[in-house]
């Protein structure tokens, strides 16, 4: 059983945004991600996704599109060991969408780490958030839609998804 766990943010962190896609041939990888998760998983790191994805909520996408993407994601960047998806729209009130602790909490719980052993990457002030309201650490890749505040407000900034691994697995990163 592994005994730490990196969590990783979907859209902006592991795979180009692209909103409402429907398609597993559109999704492409972000720069460096698949060499991340291999990184990740070479120091013995769970690997798992914590996305907020209300495009099911409103009817945009269902859940096969979504499951499909999933898979064309390990297709393209090796097995993830665990799928954490608040599929609630905005206004759903619920404890899981990001920046609310739940997806982490519920990663933490169903891989059997603690979450003061998780790591939250992503790319926006939420995925911080909800990091730090869980008791995990986390580290923020700013994309085009990071907001200078989110910037300046994160504990830890890497320039990309390979570098936030990098300082991970070194030992750069504690809650």
């Amino acid at each position: 059983m592994k005994e730490r766990a990196i969590l990783f943010d979907r859209d902006g962190t592991l795979i180009v945004d692209v909103p409402g896609n429907r398609d597993p041939e559109r999704v492409e990888l972000m720069p460096h991600a698949a060499d991340a998760l291999a990184l990740a998983r070479e120091w013995d790191y769970a690997v798992a996704v914590v996305t907020n994805q209300p495009a099911i909520a409103d009817g945009t996408i269902d859940h096969r599109s979504m499951f499909a993407i999933h898979a064309r994601i390990e297709e393209l960047a090796g097995p993830i060991d665990g799928w954490f998806v608040c599929i609630h729209g905005t206004d759903g009130g619920c404890e899981c969408r990001k920046p609310e602790p739940g997806l982490i909490v519920a990663a933490s719980a169903r891989l059997g780490i603690p979450t003061s052993r998780c790591t939250v990457i992503g790319d926006i002030g939420a995925d911080m958030e909800a990091a730090h309201a869980a008791g995990a650490a986390c580290v923020l890749v700013p994309t085009r839609v990071t907001r200078t505040e989110e910037i300046a407000a994160a504990p830890r900034v890497a320039h990309d998804v390979l570098d936030a691994v990098r300082l991970v697995v070194s030992g750069g990163v504690t809650p």
